[in-house]
């Protein structure tokens, strides 16, 4: 599927500095030479494919034309610029990409200097960008400074209030719209079809030229003027391509649509506007998958797709019989059938239908599902309006992208009490994606907020029953959090049933210790209790299902029962689960008990398979059962927290 040849520039090139030296010819070379290199990198060890190979001529021309890392480039949506990172002094690491230890997945200054910014969330790129650009105007600097926004980060909100503000200081910012008419699913929405028919005229292009010269030589041209010709170069625009373009109402020069896999092109352009004053506005069109013809037919399987045979372009898919289904699938089998007894049900998701599997909705019933694009925000606060007006909408966002919607979450769902289902996908450590990913703070952050109900299912039985509860056993707004991969059941479908809302259950009795979990890694919790067990111990477990309201008659029988409590929770330790329970303990003056927390550590945890994240962070049965022995044998752990008079 990918021509094979040697990788003769590539390897002559370790640092954008090499570039300077090479032909036209040679760069075209090295274009071939890092997709073949990307192709064979990625068969092997899984990563973001179709983004970074859509993007090798525009990293190549940027880095040819500017002066990397002085000048800066933000990417947006990091998974594009592999390339960016095989240039920049990582080729030679590149095969530990995404894995533990090794190079991140996406832009981290941390890692290297010619990384401007992190980029694991969509729509930041101009934000920063602009605020580095005004920046190196108030510090009297001569660096450039160019955002690469793509992949559907144009949908986010983020991204036009920074448009808005783009002309608020002096600033020289250039932000190239990379436009593959994708996300990972395909874009939705009016923004698309803007940029798909957005076209460019010769006759305003030389009338421009021809008005602008005769203003300069009438010295027209002042500083204070400047604004009134960009106005007017916009006016004219509009008149002769009987178009308005969107970014030139912003007050921003624009120019494009051009073809991003034009090498010589885009050396020519950038050259060109580099040094324009103001902000300015490259829109480029690439093919995502571009090389790779398996990925340029169909870009969102191979967004990323997993190990794959390169010269046939075959998938190779761990076959998955006789296994549990993942979560995500049993969320989107349940909706339907919820969907399918009550017209009422709906399905949102902010541009993820196919990593929600909110697709076997969307296959079903068309008209009552709805992806809004990369945005979070909108997408809570458009489930509010549906919910409003006596639908049931489930919001599907994953843990980690809730973060951009807290706003909404609090004032446009909570506080009007609307019976808006948020379903948090992708909850805990989700593996080689990282930090930027990690749904670490969902618990802690929606703990907080009133009149909200959050829970997490043990296993994909509790995820229906928790859907069917948040449906009808419910009428305000509720969460359910569930993690990425795969479940616990071979029988996953079973009848729905109501639960009682704010009530756990005991899963077995005990009296060394007791354990309260919440979510599926309780079944992690089980197998280390079974394993000390074996050993002489006496350990009781209870599934507490719901976070808030928390089930305080349950507290009191352990705390009237056992000295001895541990909590295990698959999220940050500080405000979550563990500190519910020191809370409700406080306030009902309960003393004399240990309790000792069990989650994710108070920092941000780095990349790598969720297997050897589990490991790293002591939340695997190895690490339960470490820590379960030392509060048996009366050892001190950091977590330990002693109640006491």
């Amino acid at each position: 599927m990918s021509e094979h040849h040697n990788i003769s520039v590539l390897e002559k090139v370790n640092y954008p500095s090499d570039l300077k030296n090479l032909s036209i010819e040679e760069l075209e070379t090295l274009c071939s030479d890092l997709r073949n290199f990307i192709i064979d990198q990625l068969c092997n060890n899984p990563g973001h494919f179709g983004s970074s190979l859509g993007t090798v001529e525009l990293t190549v021309a940027l880095h040819y034309v500017y002066n990397t890392p002085y000048d800066r480039i933000v990417w947006d949506v990091g998974h594009q610029a592999y390339s960016h990172k095989i240039l920049t002094g990582r080729k030679d690491k590149f095969h530990t990409n995404r894995q533990f230890g090794g190079l991140a997945g996406f832009p981290n200054p941390t890692e290297s200097e010619y990384d401007a910014f992190i980029a694991g969330h969509a729509s930041n790129s101009i934000s920063a960008a602009l605020g580095m650009a005004v920046a190196s105007e108030l510090k009297h600097e001569n660096r450039h400074v160019v955002a690469v926004i793509g992949d559907g980060s144009m949908t986010g909100g983020l991204a036009y209030e920074a448009l808005n503000n783009a002309n608020s200081q002096p600033n020289d910012i250039l932000i190239i719209l990379n436009d593959n008419d994708m996300a990972i699913d395909d874009n939705v929405g009016g923004i698309r079809e803007y940029l798909v028919k957005m076209t460019t005229s010769p006759t305003y292009n030389r009338v421009r030229n021809d008005v602008y010269q005769k203003f300069k030589k009438g010295n027209l041209i002042t500083e204070k003027g400047k604004n009134f010709i960009l106005r007017f170069n916009n006016s004219l625009k509009s008149l002769l391509t009987k178009q308005q373009n969107l970014f030139e109402g912003f007050n921003i020069r624009y120019f494009g649509p051009v073809d991003g896999h034009d090498l010589r092109g885009l050396i020519r352009i950038l050259q060109n506007i580099k040094d324009l004053k103001g902000p300015k506005m490259l829109h480029i069109h690439t093919v995502k998958g571009k090389g790779f013809k398996p990925a340029e037919i169909s870009a969102t399987v191979w967004h990323a797709p997993g190990k794959f045979d390169k010269e046939t372009g075959v998938r190779i898919v761990a076959k998955s019989k006789d296994q549990p289904q993942l979560y995500q699938d049993v969320f989107g089998h349940t909706l339907v059938e919820l969907a399918e007894k009550d017209t009422r049900i709906v399905g949102i998701t902010p541009a993820m239908p196919t990593g929600s599997s909110m697709t076997y909705m969307m296959k079903e019933f068309p008209d009552r599902s709805f992806d809004v694009g990369i945005a979070e925000a909108h997408s809570v606060t458009y489930s509010a309006g549906l919910a409003k007006e006596g639908l049931i909408p489930f919001c599907n966002v994953y843990s980690s992208f809730m973060q951009r919607a807290y706003d909404q979450v609090i004032h446009d769902v909570a506080l009007q009490k609307l019976h808006v289902i948020m379903c948090l996908d992708r909850a805990g450590l989700v593996g080689e994606d990282g930090p930027t990913h990690h749904g670490a703070f969902d618990l802690a952050y929606m703990r907080c907020v009133p009149n909200l109900t959050i829970a997490s299912p043990y296993n994909e039985h509790y995820l229906r029953h928790l859907m069917y509860t948040a449906a009808y056993g419910n009428e305000g707004p509720f969460v359910i959090r569930y993690p990425r991969g795969q479940g616990e059941l071979l029988d996953w479908e079973c009848p729905m049933q109501k639960i009682e809302i704010g009530k756990g259950r005991k899963l077995k009795d005990g009296k060394n210790l007791a354990v309260l979990s919440i979510g599926p890694i309780g079944n992690t919790a089980s197998k280390a209790i079974a394993e000390l067990e074996i050993q002489g111990f006496s350990i009781a477990h209870y599934d507490m299902i719901f976070l808030k309201p928390i089930d305080t008659a349950l507290l009191k029988e352990v705390a009237e029962n056992y000295d001895n409590i541990m909590t295990i929770e698959n999220g940050v330790v500080n405000g979550g689960l563990g500190s519910a329970v020191l809370e409700n303990f406080a306030e009902n003056n309960i003393q004399n008990i240990k309790v000792t927390r069990v989650g994710l550590p108070d920092e941000f945890v780095t990349h790598g398979a969720v297997k050897e994240l589990n490991k790293f962070c002591g939340i695997d049965v190895p690490g339960l059962v470490r820590r379960m022995q030392a509060v048996l044998v009366g050892s001190s752990v950091t977590e330990q927290a002693k109640i006491t008079n």
